[in-house]
């Protein structure tokens, strides 16, 4: 028997439970008890469904039926990110799927390019089609704007940076600290003009790790020299030109602080245009693949993606299952990788 399914996009449409119920001879109610896997079916009932399931084609929608299980949970989450193909980001994204799509959880992730317009059209979005949590990497300084959605009971984790304004737990790693630490092992070198290259400064992990970076030359009784610090280097043509201007002063750098993957890789490439890579130091903050490949290895303060990501999912479930003790920070620290470039002496 075949049934007719209408005209649609490229003259068909998906095969909907009615298509189903009129194939096997059955009521809708009897389709929708056997997807459902709900009880009262008999088996030959049960067999004809299926049977017509199968000559279709037919997939529930997932969405729609989620919203009927108890609780209204759809088993979604949101993964709003800065960027999903910088290295950083996509481990944080494979790790939250790593503990999500054991839990029969799918993860929809999005980009966020640093736009505070965009992130809370994405986290509406999100909000909007019943995701149980989302995870964000905030880009704006308000988060209240989520307050409605949590009442209703969408769980909100942030990572990178804490929730404003909203009452949600944070996974933050050591940026300043961290970055007081890369600083001081080229102090250590025997360096004293150290250039900072940073993201934008209305960034707060961009202005904790410039934080970092005064803190270790206060320490050290060094001054701050405004020649050597360079902020809103926002993409990678920006760094190179301004590693290039640097090298030029009539004091230049012996050493750079590069304070995001993105600007580590660039300043790479320009000390290597230059022919500079073996004698100016370079600690940056943030791992990338392959940085111990090239020669010099690259010196890094690196974060844990992965645990940023797997603390963060789990702290996200826990909260969806129930969890109700008051919002916490958890911290991730930072751990410095020597690996050639930044024991690099001045000469």
């Amino acid at each position: 028997m075949d049934v007719p399914l209408g005209p649609g996009r490229d003259g068909e449409r998906r095969p909907t439970m009615r298509d189903v119920a009129a194939l096997a001879g059955v009521s809708l109610k009897t389709v929708s008890r056997v997807v459902n896997g709900e009880p009262g079916v008999s088996a030959l009932l049960s067999q004809r469904v299926r049977g017509a399931i199968e000559q279709l084609d037919f997939r529930p929608n997932v969405g729609a039926s989620s919203l009927r299980r108890t609780g209204g949970r759809t088993s979604t989450v949101g993964l709003l990110l800065e960027d999903v193909s910088n290295p950083y980001s996509a481990a944080v994204q494979r790790a939250v799927e790593d503990v999500a799509i054991p839990r029969g959880v799918m993860v929809y992730s999005a980009s966020l390019d640093e736009d505070p317009s965009r992130e809370r059209e994405l986290a509406r979005a999100f909000s909007t089609r019943r995701a149980d949590g989302l995870i964000i990497a905030p880009a704006s300084d308000d988060q209240s704007y989520l307050a409605s959605e949590v009442r209703a009971g969408t769980v909100v984790v942030c990572i990178d940076r804490e929730a404003q304004a909203l009452p949600a737990d944070s996974i933050l790693a050591t940026n300043a600290t961290g970055s007081t630490e890369g600083v001081r092992h080229l102090i250590a070198s025997g360096h004293r003009r150290i250039a900072f290259l940073g993201d934008r400064r209305t960034i707060v992990t961009a202005q904790q790790r410039f934080d970092g970076y005064r803190d270790a030359l206060t320490g050290a009784s060094m001054p701050l020299d405004e020649q050597l610090i360079v902020h809103d280097l926002y993409d990678q043509g920006l760094a190179e030109a301004a590693v290039v201007r640097l090298l030029e002063l009539p004091e230049p750098p012996t050493a750079l602080f590069t304070a995001q993957n993105l600007l580590t890789i660039a300043a790479v490439r320009a000390l290597r245009r230059l022919g500079r890579e073996q004698t100016v130091a370079l600690v940056g903050f943030d791992d990338f693949p392959l940085a111990d490949l090239v020669t010099p290895g690259i010196t890094v303060v690196a974060q844990d993606p992965t645990a940023i990501g797997r603390l963060a999912a789990t702290v996200l479930f826990e909260r969806i299952a129930g969890d109700t003790r008051p919002p916490a920070t958890h911290i991730v620290p930072t751990t410095l990788i020597p690996r050639g470039s930044g024991e690099i002496k001045p000469s």
